[in-house]
Formats: structure tokens, C-alpha cells, sequence
């Protein structure tokens, strides 16, 4: 285990929540695309909101902990071509957050449940279209293997941890939707680029974890692996 992972593991014990929200959380109104709006005249959606949760897979890898996104099948209804994180819909049947998550990243990207141990969770993050995703961080057996199902997933991708826990990476931009300004994390990654709610969701493990100076590793990560 590396110095980077051993101190990833230490902060996520420090930071995460042991458990995950409930129905009557009091973040129903959490941090969201809303909260990241600087003239502040973001619409919150109201609630219900839609509950959903993704896993964030971090890998051991001999430079650092890198982590693990997919890039959306170009056919999908919604969101396709973009970088996400393996996630989806809480179902009634599913007994959690976690277990929701761990479904779909299994579904997603043959992730199978055993290979990954739960860490913790994030507050919920509140999406423009009125989904309430919790994060559920997981450290992943690194030699997990990744076989995206081509009717959800183009590709599995890895980045650096060092490079998403780098706070000058993070940079805010706004487009026009649905006759409203919308604002958005967006971060450069090679070709791609991480935005949207899953450009906010890293940027709040960011702040959660690594509120200083973000972590050393050898990688620079400015190219896809």
C-alpha cells in the first residue's frame, strides 16, 4: 500500500459518513448544482426528489489511488457521451444507498459487489433535474475487472486521484438551459471532460477530504489512461 492510499484511506475514516442518509435527512435541501451558482438565482427543484446513488470506485495503483468513471454510451436517452459515475436509481427493493450503487456498477461496468469495500458516504447531492444522488465511496480490489455493458457504457477510464483532489482543476462555467443560466464544474481531462453533477460530486469528496494542499503523486494526470 502506498503513502498516497494509506493517507486516502485515513482521511476517508476521518471525513466519510459511517452512514448513509435517511428519508428524512435534514439535507433534503443538500449542496447541488444550485449552491454552486455565484449570483445565487438558482431554482432549487422541489421535492420529492428522485433518489439515486453512485459508487466511487478508488482503485491501488502502484503511482496512486486513481479512481474509476465511465463514459456514457452514445445511444442513451440522457446524459450520452458524458463522463459519469457508475450509478442509477435507488429501487424499492434496494436496501440502501450502497446497495443501489453497487447494483448499477455491476450492471454498469461488471464491478462485482464482493470486490468493493464500502468507506462511506457524502452528503446527498441535489441535481437541476431533481435527482437527490448520494455518493458512495469504495475502495475497489485493483485487480477488479472492468467489462463496460455496451448498452450503458462506451468505456471505463481511470484518473489520478491527485489530479481530481486538485482544487485549481476545478474551474465554473455556465451555459443556457431551459431558459435559465445553469452553473457547472467543469475540468479538463485529456479529450474528455468531467462536468455536471459528477464534476460536483468529486469536487465535494474534494472539499470533504482534502480541504488543504491537494495530494502528491509521481502521475501528473493530464492524459487518459
Amino acid at each position: 500500500m502506498t503513502a498516497a492510499l494509506s493517507d486516502f484511506l485515513a482521511r476517508a475514516e476521518a471525513g466519510l459518513s459511517r452512514e448513509p442518509p435517511g428519508p428524512d435527512d435534514p439535507t433534503s435541501n443538500p449542496r447541488g448544482d444550485h449552491s454552486i451558482d455565484p449570483d445565487g438565482a438558482a431554482v432549487i427543484p422541489p421535492p420529492p426528489h428522485r433518489r439515486a446513488a453512485v459508487l466511487v470506485p478508488v482503485l491501488h495503483r502502484p503511482k496512486g489511488p486513481a479512481l474509476v468513471l465511465t463514459q456514457r454510451a452514445s445511444g442513451l436517452r440522457d446524459h450520452s457521451g458524458q463522463v459519469a459515475l457508475p450509478g442509477g436509481k435507488i429501487d424499492p427493493t434496494d436496501p440502501g444507498p450502497a446497495e443501489a450503487a453497487l447494483r448499477e456498477a455491476q450492471e454498469e461496468i461488471a464491478l462485482a459487489p464482493q470486490d468493493v469495500r464500502v468507506l462511506g458516504y457524502l452528503d446527498p447531492y441535489l441535481s437541476g433535474t431533481g435527482f437527490l444522488v448520494t455518493p458512495v465511496i469504495g475502495l475497489a480490489a485493483p485487480s477488479a475487472p472492468f467489462r463496460p455493458n455496451p448498452t450503458e457504457v462506451a468505456e471505463v477510464f481511470e484518473v489520478p486521484l491527485s489530479f481530481l483532489m486538485d482544487r485549481e482543476r476545478y474551474v465554473l462555467r455556465s451555459r443556457e438551459w431551459k431558459g435559465r443560466q445553469r452553473w457547472f464544474y467543469a475540468m479538463p481531462f485529456g479529450e474528455r471532460l468531467i462536468w455536471g453533477v459528477t464534476a460536483g460530486i468529486l469536487n465535494n469528496l474534494r472539499e470533504r477530504l482534502y480541504p488543504e494542499d491537494p495530494p502528491v503523486s509521481g502521475d501528473s494526470g493530464d492524459r487518459p489512461r
